[in-house]
């Protein structure tokens, strides 16, 4: 089985705040992380986007989805087992 999606966003940001609703909806165990309140969670998603602060961001497994679609959300988590 593949790992559990991680999502990088903001409590504020409504496509954040979108993509939570839909995991839970589709009830796919995700952790949160709100990168204005967690600066370990900030520096992640830094390392990987070349210093800059981005999201909504999904990591699931050793995929990363910036600001993805729906349906490419929606793909990625089927490609991974978890819909």
């Amino acid at each position: 089985m593949s790992s559990q999606p991680i999502l990088y966003g903001a409590d504020w940001c409504l496509k954040t705040s979108g993509f939570r609703n839909f995991l839970q909806r589709e009830w796919v165990d995700f952790t949160y992380y709100d990168v204005e309140n967690n600066e370990e969670a900030a520096q992640r998603v830094r390392d990987h986007y070349d210093g800059k602060l981005k999201f909504p961001v999904l990591e699931i497994g050793d995929v990363w989805l910036k600001n993805p679609g729906m349906g490419e959300l929606r793909d990625e988590l089927k490609q991974q087992k978890l819909l």
